[in-house]
């Protein structure tokens, strides 16, 4: 498991019901796993999938589930893990 941060990620002005002391314990992946309504670090939780070039929007790569993302081929949205 990540180690703390010894810092919270609640964004400038958010809120959070989470004490503290946790906050600084927590790594931020974890912060960030928070429903913002009780922890607000302002993360969506969409992301793109993509570990290279990729021809789709960013939107859309953020907006479909990371199996829908690998299904295309490689030239289109690169989502191998090959080191070059």
């Amino acid at each position: 498991m990540p180690q703390g941060t010894d810092q919270s990620h609640v964004v400038p002005g958010g809120t959070s019901i989470v004490p503290e002391k946790a906050q600084e314990m927590l790594p931020k992946s974890v912060e960030d796993a928070v429903p913002n309504k009780i922890h607000d670090t302002g993360a969506t939780g969409k992301q793109s999938h993509a570990t290279g070039d990729s021809k789709v929007p960013q939107t859309l790569q953020e907006a479909v589930p990371k199996k829908a993302e690998e299904v295309l081929p490689d030239k289109l949205h690169d989502t191998s893990s090959k080191v070059l």
